[in-house]
């Protein structure tokens, strides 16, 4: 998938690490107010612990995403003016944040749609959504405060669980046939044992996997939008041709060089350590 619908921190003022707040925990090592620059953002934007973010207690700054919200926001809907030099700018720029990442958010999820071939039969309802919410991206910082997500979501959503239904329907019938079909949607999974569980196919959406061992577990043409894998153990586990699932979320499970991905996402390096 394009570059374009992931962070480009080179591009960026420093957004997430401003804007958004966090609580002192096991994914941060301090509490952060919304609006307050954290103190490991040099002067350049760059964080001054990239390369030790999970060591220095940061975990949760790499299980974040911004699908390029960021740089949109620096570069084209303020046209490179930053917080800094332009304090007045500063509040509005945190606010339109979360809003923009939302819309990245979907951006990546209807292109990743539009990518896959069995959605030939929606391929014209998803250009033009992606269409329509490119244009919303595109709009004043005005707009976008009183945009009304929740709703342009819904309509987002409705081609997802299409994509969704048509990705996994040879998968899905024949588990019905053989009467093994499940559907885990939404479904507390907290430390539960599926090691070497067969879930192909199956709609996994929202599904809380924390901490859950899914060694050797098949979950090849699963849907996976929204599903926490934080400390889930993946060695082994084929997830190849599953949708919607995204590297910050692999970045929040543990696994091992045998593990199977997409073949558009990356084996972490604490995977390999």
């Amino acid at each position: 998938m394009s570059n374009k619908y992931s962070a480009d921190c080179e591009q960026c003022f420093g957004l997430c690490c401003v804007a958004l707040p966090y609580a002192k925990s096991s994914d941060f090592a301090f509490n952060k107010d919304g609006g307050t620059p954290c103190r490991n953002l040099q002067t350049d934007y760059r964080c001054g612990v990239h390369k030790n973010l999970r060591n220095k207690g940061f975990r949760g700054c790499t299980v974040y995403e911004c699908f390029g919200a960021g740089q949109m926001i620096s570069q084209v809907t303020y046209n490179g003016k930053d917080w800094r030099e332009n304090p007045t700018l500063a509040k509005e720029m945190f606010d339109v944040f979360p809003i923009m990442q939302q819309l990245y958010e979907m951006l990546y999820y209807l292109n990743e749609a539009l990518s896959n071939d069995d959605t030939q039969p929606i391929h014209k309802d998803l250009k033009h959504m992606v269409a329509e919410t490119e244009r919303l991206t595109m709009q004043d910082p005005k707009f976008l405060l009183e945009l009304h997500v929740p709703t342009h979501r819904a309509f987002v959503n409705g081609l997802l669980l299409q994509t969704s239904e048509l990705v996994r329907a040879k998968v899905k019938n024949n588990k019905e046939k053989n009467k093994q079909n499940k559907v885990l949607k939404g479904k507390d999974l907290i430390g539960a044992n599926l090691r070497g569980a067969s879930l192909i196919g199956d709609n996994l959406r929202g599904v809380l996997f924390i901490a859950s061992d899914l060694r050797d577990a098949d979950m090849r043409m699963t849907d996976l939008i929204g599903a926490d894998f934080r400390d889930a153990d993946l060695s082994g586990a084929n997830l190849t041709g599953s949708i919607f699932l995204t590297q910050a979320q692999v970045n929040s499970a543990n696994g091992d060089s045998n593990t199977k991905l997409p073949s558009t996402l990356n084996i972490p390096n604490h995977w390999l350590k």
